[in-house]
């Protein structure tokens, strides 16, 4: 059972479909979950913010992780953070590098020497998550802890120890 049974709760009411999906991974599925529909709600926004700020590590300096998934938590999260004392910066990922401008990977504040949480509202086999780790130790940040709001999947957890990143889902595929 989550540990955060209020943002469950948001998650069934307004994130959860049933019927038939294409998952990125290219497998179906019977059902599916738009976590954007809670973490881009204001009510499921601080559901979310106070449950990663619950389980964040107290050396965080940064949150971020692949864009779009992981836009609204890490910006919703610095934000509640701002609000206690709590100094955090947050960051994008883009898929790719961009050729104008800065340039690079990384759009927001991220800095090198940044120990980072990394987020997505959902995952599946947390392949972009670790690819995020890989950009953010690019950068100069430490990768520290990767947290998704909803777990679908069982190999993120599995890729994150193997990579050496503590691992923490707020909601798992079990909980739903």
């Amino acid at each position: 059972m989550s540990d955060f049974p209020e943002l469950r709760d948001h998650l069934l009411a307004h994130a959860l479909r049933t019927g038939d999906f294409v998952l990125k991974s290219g497998r179906r599925s019977s059902w599916f979950v738009d976590a954007k529909q809670s973490t881009c709600r204001p009510d499921g926004m601080l559901l979310v913010a106070e449950a990663v700020l619950e389980v964040l590590p107290d050396d965080a300096t940064a949150i971020g992780g692949p864009t779009m998934g992981a836009d609204a938590v890490a910006f919703g999260v610095a934000a509640v953070a701002a609000t206690r004392d709590r100094p955090l910066r947050s960051f994008s990922v883009r898929p790719e590098a961009k050729d104008h401008g800065a340039g690079g990977r990384v759009a927001g504040a991220l800095e090198a020497g940044d120990r980072v949480v990394l987020t997505d509202d959902a995952v599946s086999r947390g392949v972009s998550l670790l690819e995020a780790a890989d950009v953010v130790r690019a950068a100069g940040a430490v990768p520290v802890m990767v947290v998704p709001v909803v777990d679908r999947g069982t190999t993120c957890a599995k890729l994150a120890d193997e990579a050496g990143i503590a691992y923490r889902a707020l909601v798992t595929a079990a909980d739903l």
